[in-house]
């Protein structure tokens, strides 16, 4: 039983892209989605689906390398945890890396970048940082 799913998603992420796997396979739930389309989007990821697995489906990330061989996805952080939640209004939400990598926000609107969190105003639960 795993008690933070997210963590779970991030840590099997940072370990398939460690030992350089092409794919990773992990339980499937909406807001493991919702992290993996801003991944994609914002070009951490090569593409995700979900397969129709019997009963629990699955969520399948395939990794994106650099021409060298290196992951894309240099260091995952979990921001907010169970024990220790992190909000942050719109003018609170803080930059990664100078502004290389991503916070992923759960708002009121959804899930969303913390730069896209900024632009729309909206605070929220700052999830985890990606680079």
């Amino acid at each position: 039983m795993v008690n933070d799913p997210i963590a779970d998603m991030l840590t099997r992420i940072r370990n398939a892209g460690m030992v350089r796997q092409k794919q990773v396979v992990m339980p499937s739930s909406k807001i493991k989605v919702s992290i993996a389309k801003i991944l994609q989007d914002e070009g951490f990821i090569d593409t995700f689906g979900v397969t129709d697995d019997k009963p629990q489906p699955r969520l399948v990330l395939r990794l994106k390398y650099t021409p060298l061989g290196r992951p894309v996805i240099t260091g995952l952080e979990r921001v907010s945890k169970p024990g220790r939640r992190f909000y942050a209004g719109h003018k609170e939400i803080p930059w990664v890396r100078s502004g290389l990598g991503i916070n992923i926000v759960s708002t009121p609107q959804g899930l969303m970048t913390g730069r896209n969190a900024r632009r729309q105003k909206l605070g929220g639960e700052i999830l985890c940082n990606v680079w």
